[in-house]
């Protein structure tokens, strides 16, 4: 046990002096006619009568521990590893596709990705969003609201024409470079694309895999459609860690993304305990104190002349 004022606690010499001069004071005697007489003198009588009257001085003790603030460790608590997860997702023109009878390819994989930020609470998530270019819309964050609002505005038909296109290994590499300026925790890439990648070719899968895996970012690719140009996509989730999925219906979406969170388990660490305030038995003390000295007063006392 510690307390939070410590300097406080020399205010205990009072109390302690209260409680020595109850014991040892004589007070003002007043001869009756019985004190010559043959009674015995009292001395357990007296006792529970000095006991009695040290009572205030302990209430007086109760009250300065209890202003020094006293504190205990707290229970140890496991504290949860960090996911930094970055959701990549593919906004060429073919994500506008219908897709499951239930709204475009885009908003099918909006709605599965919002339900994982939703259940992973207590990861960080982070937007980006790719076609021939890349931009980075939410870096990793735990407001996960933030997300949410922005998969509003980042649709398919909002985008600019030179986004047009999919390039995955460029669309990779930036989101490397934005989990790099993450400073703790574990880095993932979910990437949500619909077709195959031009820069995937003459070995840039396995480039920007080794780039990926050398940083400790597992990606976990999600394709939608019918699995045409799977090969680079599989390839650099396979080197770093991940799964690639081909996806052919919103409810296998779903599926996909409890597979993710399967993998991609949240991890804990034990944290250093910190200190809490224990004021109970303080408390507890005092009023048991307080009840003492009342019931005292009915009669284990002086009397007043």
């Amino acid at each position: 046990m510690s307390f939070h004022h410590p300097a406080f606690l020399w205010l205990l010499a009072l109390p302690l002096i209260w409680g020595f001069w109850q014991w040892v004071r004589r007070g003002h005697a007043v001869a009756l006619p019985f004190d010559h007489g043959g009674l015995r003198e009292g001395r357990v009588l007296r006792f529970f009568i000095h006991l009695a009257g040290s009572l205030p001085a302990v209430l007086l003790a109760v009250a300065v521990l209890m202003l020094a603030g006293p504190r205990r460790p707290a229970p140890p608590t496991d504290e949860r590893v960090l996911n930094n997860i970055l959701l990549c997702i593919d906004v060429s023109g073919s994500m506008s596709v219908p897709f499951g009878g239930n709204g475009t390819r885009f908003e099918a994989a909006v709605a599965a990705a919002q339900a994982f930020c939703d259940f992973r609470e207590g990861d960080a998530f982070g937007l980006t969003v790719f076609g021939s270019e890349y931009l980075h819309w939410v870096p990793p964050t735990r407001e996960l609201s933030a997300v949410s609002n922005a998969m509003k505005y980042v649709r398919p038909s909002n985008m600019p024409g030179w986004m047009g296109g999919t390039l995955i290994a460029n669309a990779l590499r930036g989101c490397r470079e934005q989990l790099l300026q993450v400073a703790e925790g574990d880095r993932a890439v979910v990437l949500i694309s619909d077709g195959s990648s031009a820069d995937f070719n003459n070995g840039g899968d396995r480039a920007v895999a080794e780039e990926l895996a050398a940083d400790g970012i597992r990606v976990f690719g999600i394709l939608i459609g019918d699995g045409a140009g799977a090969g680079g996509l599989e390839t650099v989730s396979a080197a770093t860690g991940g799964k690639m999925f081909v996806v052919g219906d919103s409810g296998a979406l779903d599926e996909v993304f409890r597979e993710i969170d399967r993998m991609q388990k949240a991890r804990f660490k034990p944290s250093t305990a910190d200190w809490v305030d224990y004021h109970e038995p303080f408390a507890i003390a005092g009023l048991a104190a307080l009840l003492l000295y009342a019931l005292t007063l009915l009669g284990l006392r002086y009397t007043p002349w």
